[in-house]
């Protein structure tokens, strides 16, 4: 009788032994999520993971250029007269991080600010268009958010499409 119960107790033992190893083999698979970047405007938000990330490494200005060209980004519709509010991740705001739109910088020196907001115009702010025409307020608004290692070179890109509200 004591035999039986001491193979049933070392039979839940390797069991659970088992279990143990098999969960930890599978955290061992997964990525760790990236830190995020938000961008709300009035009551509408949208989070996103990184674009490109390189695990607080540099990324290189072809990679950057790269993830910048794809055509990613959650959508966020603007109002004429709303502020675009953007919040990061303190991992993110530690290291420094920038906002670009259509490519252009909007700010003079990066950030450490965990929350930043911006007016509508800044992020809408009409653009040459043909050489000898009129500049014209874009429709749309590719944003960027850029984190940045502490000698200035990219680390991490977070992408946004802004649209104006028609």
């Amino acid at each position: 009788m004591t035999s039986a119960l001491f193979r049933s107790k070392t039979r839940r033992t390797a069991v659970a032994a088992g279990a143990a190893v098999l969960g930890l083999v599978a955290l061992s698979a997964c990525e760790k999520p990236t830190p995020l970047a938000t961008v709300t405007v009035g009551s509408n938000s949208a989070s996103a993971e990184a674009a490109c990330y390189n695990d607080g490494e540099g990324i290189s200005q072809k990679k950057l250029q790269e993830c910048f060209s794809e055509k990613s980004g959650k959508k966020v519709t603007v109002h004429e007269g709303e502020k675009v509010r953007v919040g990061v991740d303190p991992e993110i705001a530690e290291s420094g991080w920038v906002m670009v739109v259509n490519g252009q910088p909007t700010m003079a020196e990066a950030s450490k600010d965990t929350y930043r907001s911006f007016d509508f115009d800044r992020i809408f702010a009409p653009q040459q268009g043909q050489p000898g025409g009129a500049a014209t307020a874009p429709k749309t608004a590719k944003v960027a958010i850029i984190e940045l290692t502490g000698g200035d070179k990219p680390k991490g890109l977070w992408q946004f499409n802004l649209s104006k509200a028609s």
